[in-house]
């Protein structure tokens, strides 16, 4: 998370004071400005993550800064660990008010070389998890019949990039489970929506894929032709969390620059 990030200002939304907020995939890029946002908010902010280093990085930022938050070493491939991890939370601050199912990874694939394995951890990091997030914040958010749920989706199935099917593929999944989701838990008070963003300027992505080539292709593509930065996420999840978000579920809402592809 950038400097530049961390002093950026966000609307406050008073309904988002004291709940508990759980942001998976917290230590870094668009999950670090989550956890952020929402500390911002002086929400009591767990996040998860497998990358302790990050983690310990971004609690000392913002703890000079007054903002504190809580971090959960864990991989979100093993449901055991989620569990347990999930029960501490609970045991800590009580029940969940706000799950951000925002951990994934986008790693770059050959159709011809995929196998099996490489099939089954892409779902287990990409998609598995979201859902059993989400079954167990569920059963914590029916303890007050209220909570939001956010799953973090993606524009590239929308656009079809390049070297991703196995990636899309569980984004797009994100999207059915989300409408399922709002579906069931809805007549308990617990709304789900889902976020999908466009090419967002993270540090990963800027150390991998993008080159100031690449950048510009991606402008064009783009209506507005601006960067998407990871508060520009992270603001969308604040409203959608928020009690001004009261009558939304259900649905996709695009932080994407009106992204269409190349």
């Amino acid at each position: 998370m950038e400097n530049s990030e961390i002093r950026m200002s966000y609307a406050i939304y008073p309904s988002l004071k004291n709940k508990t907020v759980v942001v998976t995939g917290g230590g870094s890029g668009i999950g670090a400005e989550m956890v952020n946002a929402f500390a911002r908010q002086d929400a009591r902010v767990h996040f998860i993550d497998i990358g302790a280093e990050d983690a310990a990085s971004l609690q000392h930022t913002l703890a000079a800064q007054g903002l504190h938050t809580t971090f959960h070493h864990c991989d979100l491939r093993d449901v055991d660990a989620i569990t347990t991890v999930f029960g501490r939370i609970v045991e800590a601050d009580g029940p969940i008010s706000v799950l951000v199912n925002n951990a994934g990874r986008d790693d770059r694939h050959d159709v011809a070389a995929v196998t099996p394995s490489d099939w089954e951890n892409c779902m287990a990091v990409n998609l598995r998890h979201q859902f059993f997030c989400a079954q167990l914040a569920a059963a914590s958010m029916q303890t007050a019949s209220q909570g939001v749920i956010l799953n973090m989706g993606s524009a590239s199935w929308h656009v079809a990039v390049p070297k991703l099917s196995i990636y899309m593929t569980a984004k797009a999944g994100i999207e059915g489970l989300t409408r399922g989701l709002a579906r069931d838990l809805g007549r308990h008070g617990i709304r789900v929506n889902c976020i999908v963003p466009g090419a967002v300027r993270t540090e990963r992505q800027m150390q991998l894929w993008q080159t100031p080539e690449s950048e510009a292709r991606l402008l064009e593509s783009q209506c507005f032709p601006e960067r998407i930065e990871p508060r520009h996420v992270a603001s969308m999840a604040l409203f959608l969390a928020s009690d001004d978000a009261a009558r939304c579920s259900g649905r996709e809402y695009f932080v994407d620059a009106g992204y269409f592809g190349a």
